[in-house]
């Protein structure tokens, strides 16, 4: 018999993208009788719930819980705690998936005998159902971390929109960090590079699985400016977190400063240069490596005086 498998997907205020991605889980060609689909529900004040129910008479149909702390960790943690499976696959509330996503995804856990995987990535395609300015678009891309699937380098870390993990392993390390989360307004990510570092120190294997590809749509509210500028500046301020978690000493980390400092300045220099002379797009870019390292800049002195 194959692996029990718990699909687990966090949610909030997405009802229309959900929708889409339920209609591709419960079409897996894995046995009905070995996964389940668990939709978390983050305090969604839209009709999450609802949507949820229209597919009660799906093959299989998909699970509602309720979970009012707001975070994605926090979200994530409940679906663990309310699952079953022996395999604990996380999908993003906007992903897409072919019917063999889930078999591709678990087959490198079939295959492990001895259970040194502990956790294994799919890929992840971005797509733009609504368009995509160009100046966005090269933010985005494909994770590419090999082209087979096979076990991954120290540094690589799958996206936690499309990753699997074996109940052993992930309750081991103590689930997802709830302190690095993200919530409404934040956009706080490096959920996986704690879990990766701390099975990666057990000994375990994490593996990556190109053929478990999921199609990760993005919105058109996802490529405005205001969003991609808030995300590289949140991003940057939990790669930091991350580090400090990791043991960081203050000489690295104020080592660290001078470099944003010069970064930051620089970037924001090309901006007005690119804007001057008309182009708008690259003075976006340059904008939003701006913030990036402005968000290094803000979190170093929190984390050096022992703030998040």
């Amino acid at each position: 018999m194959p692996p029990t498998v718990s699909i687990i997907i966090p949610t909030y205020r997405r009802a229309r993208w959900l929708r889409e991605t339920l209609l591709t889980l419960v079409t897996q060609d894995y046995p009905a009788d070995c996964f389940e689909i668990v939709v978390v529900d983050n305090n969604s004040p839209d009709e999450t719930k609802a949507v949820v129910a229209e597919f009660a008479a799906a093959k299989k149909a998909p699970r509602h819980v309720l979970e009012t702390r707001q975070g994605a960790n926090f979200a994530r943690n409940r679906g663990v705690n309310e699952s079953t499976g022996e395999i604990l696959v996380f999908g993003d509330d906007d992903i897409l998936v072919r019917p063999d996503w889930l078999r591709e995804m678990v087959a490198p856990f079939v295959a492990d005998t001895a259970g040194r995987i502990a956790s294994v990535g799919g890929e992840v395609v971005p797509v733009f159902p609504e368009g995509c300015p160009d100046w966005v678009r090269g933010f985005h891309g494909p994770q590419a971390l090999r082209p087979d699937a096979g076990p991954t380098r120290d540094g690589q870390v799958p996206m936690s929109a499309n990753l699997a993990f074996r109940r052993e392993a992930l309750v081991g390390i103590g689930l997802f960090d709830t302190a690095v989360t993200r919530e409404s307004g934040k956009q706080f990510s490096s959920d996986e590079n704690v879990l990766t570092r701390k099975l990666r120190a057990a000994g375990r294997e994490i593996w990556f699985a190109p053929a478990a590809v999921v199609q990760h749509q993005m919105p058109a509210g996802r490529t405005t400016f205001a969003y991609v500028r808030r995300h590289a500046f949140d991003s940057a301020r939990s790669r930091v977190i991350d580090r400090v978690s990791e043991g960081a000493a203050a000489g690295y980390l104020l080592s660290r400063l001078p470099g944003n400092l010069l970064k930051a300045t620089g970037f924001t220099l090309a901006a007005g240069l690119n804007a001057v002379i008309g182009r708008g797009g690259e003075a976006r870019k340059a904008l939003v490596r701006a913030w990036r390292s402005c968000g290094y800049l803000y979190q170093i002195p929190r984390s050096l005086l022992g703030k998040r």
